[in-house]
């Protein structure tokens, strides 16, 4: 096998390491390249392709987030990571922990961490490399990478999200709750959010956004209720869609193009919180985005009462 099919087997695992580590598709997509191009210079071919390469990305992705921390605390707003439609690694053996670690609430409690637990508890926790591999990929010892792993998986238990376990019965309340908010129906609203449900909204400042968070049943239906029938009614489509494993939508203008992503947390048969990311900026890999400003103001004008 090649140097080139070896790097290409293994692209879907660097990928999906880096996205946890970093929380975004564009940054994971830029580690991988780099790792790639370290693997091509290097003169001597690693007894384990596989570790090297972990190993790579692992260090790339840690040296991205510590720059990226800095550029998150002048973030304009709430921040949250870049939407994932489709994580590219698939381990069935893993499958629930691949899921559940990349999920929106999971990717903003490894924010809290610093960048060598995120990438330990990446590594050991996810993907379940053994101490031996994390110490090499990470560069300290044994001994060093098992107090991270424990610190990290301590902030992370305390504050570990759950979600409803059967995927059809997440998969139908997402149905009924979207069939709700293209009708502008608040009764079918409420019935389905949770009575303290958040909806939270990042924009970056590039794209039209809530002032704030919008907390509790009644409000975040009225909100919802308010923008997105009318939005429905002048061609907006929304387009169910898994979104970091969890149930969401692509909502796409009258040309295809996107305007943001909504994801939802769900839990005890209600929502607990959704997620809409506007930045366009963490919306190219989905596709070619729309001018959200102008379809605010389309939105705005046809909700005005007419004389």
């Amino acid at each position: 096998m090649t140097r080139t099919e070896e790097f290409q087997e293994l692209r879907p695992l660097l990928f999906a390491i880096a996205y946890r580590i970093l929380g975004s598709v564009s940054e994971a997509e830029d580690a991988v390249r780099e790792t790639w191009l370290r693997y091509e210079a290097s003169p001597t071919q690693p007894t384990s392709t596989k570790a090297y390469l972990s190993a790579a990305v692992t260090r790339i992705s840690i040296d991205v987030l510590r720059s990226a921390r800095v550029r998150r605390e002048k973030y304009v707003g709430q921040w949250l990571p870049e939407p994932l439609l489709t994580d590219p690694y698939e381990d069935p053996a893993r499958s629930a922990e691949l899921a559940d670690s990349v999920s929106m609430a999971a990717l903003l409690l490894l924010e809290r961490l610093s960048p060598l637990e995120r990438a330990v508890f990446v590594l050991r926790e996810v993907f379940g490399f053994s101490f031996p591999e994390v110490a090499s990929a990470v560069g300290r010892s044994e001994a060093a990478c098992r107090q991270l792993a424990v610190r990290a998986r301590r902030h992370m238990d305390a504050g570990r999200p759950r979600f409803e376990a059967d995927r059809r019965e997440r998969e139908k309340l997402a149905a009924r709750f979207f069939d709700a908010l293209r009708e502008g129906d608040l009764d079918g609203l409420r019935e389905l959010l949770a009575a303290d449900v958040q909806l939270v909204g990042d924009s970056g400042g590039k794209a039209p956004a809530l002032a704030r968070s919008i907390i509790g049943a009644e409000n975040v239906a009225r909100v919802l209720a308010a923008f997105v029938p009318p939005s429905v009614q002048l061609g907006i489509v929304v387009e169910p869609h898994e979104v970091n494993g969890q149930p969401g939508a692509i909502f796409r203008d009258r040309d295809g193009k996107v305007l943001y992503t909504l994801a939802l947390d769900v839990l005890d048969g209600r929502i607990q919180t959704i997620r809409a990311v506007t930045n366009p900026d963490k919306l190219r890999h989905v596709g070619p985005v729309a001018d959200a400003w102008a379809v605010a103001r389309e939105v705005n004008q046809a909700r005005r009462p007419t004389d």
